[in-house]
């Protein structure tokens, strides 16, 4: 049987694909806000964090 005969017979699947896009689309608004609204000092700390070399151990 394949396995989309399974997913046919479960009653209100069809909510979860419309459930998984609405969190999907919420979440990138959430970053897209939260990326327009960030203190500026933020933002360049997080540029910055790949080329700090001060946490780092000498090897």
């Amino acid at each position: 049987m394949k396995f989309n005969n399974y997913l046919e017979k479960i009653t209100g699947i069809e909510i979860y694909p419309m459930i998984s896009l609405l969190v999907f689309i919420l979440f990138f608004i959430a970053v897209t806000i939260y990326a327009f609204k960030a203190n500026d000092e933020i933002i360049r700390t997080m540029e910055e964090l790949p080329l700090d070399k001060s946490d780092t151990k000498n090897l």
